[in-house]
């Protein structure tokens, strides 16, 4: 029996999207079977440039089609330097939960880059599942991350 894949790749039933460049790929595509998402991309390990994606990425959280996504590139932090200079976003590189944990708690993440080249597969699953489980906490936060997306 085939085992059914989680991807969903419409940006309408989908709970998050995913993207990659080359560097990120094998890590995507790994991801894909755990969490629903819509791929935005890379589809090979053909070199290819993450400031596209991270900006096709921004993209549908400016369009609301998404509130939260994941890029991965090497290292994850050239997906989070592209991503984060945009208004209103908040990227993270997380090579750890706790990391992860408080991008939520404290800053509100939006985006979650992580690195194909540093994280297994299980360790960046149990990243994004902390990740995800997480709520932004608030109180004397809020002003901060307002303070950060006025730019």
């Amino acid at each position: 029996m085939k085992k059914k894949s989680k991807l969903v790749n419409r940006p309408n039933q989908a709970k998050m999207f995913i993207a990659s460049d080359h560097a990120g790929f094998a890590l995507k595509e790994a991801l894909k079977e755990h969490f629903e998402v819509f791929d935005l991309g890379t589809n090979s390990e053909e070199r290819c440039d993450y400031p596209d994606f991270a900006k096709k990425a921004v993209k549908l959280l400016k369009q609301k089609k998404f509130e939260k996504g994941i890029l991965v590139c090497g290292s994850g932090i050239g997906m989070a330097m592209a991503a984060n200079r945009f208004k209103g976003i908040r990227a993270v590189v997380a090579d750890c939960e706790r990391t992860a944990r408080l991008s939520r708690l404290h800053n509100d993440s939006n985006i979650l880059c992580l690195g194909g080249r540093t994280l297994a597969t299980a360790y960046a699953v149990d990243i994004i599942n902390t990740w995800l489980t997480t709520s932004f906490e608030g109180g004397r936060h809020a002003s901060r991350v307002k303070k950060m997306d006025r730019g």
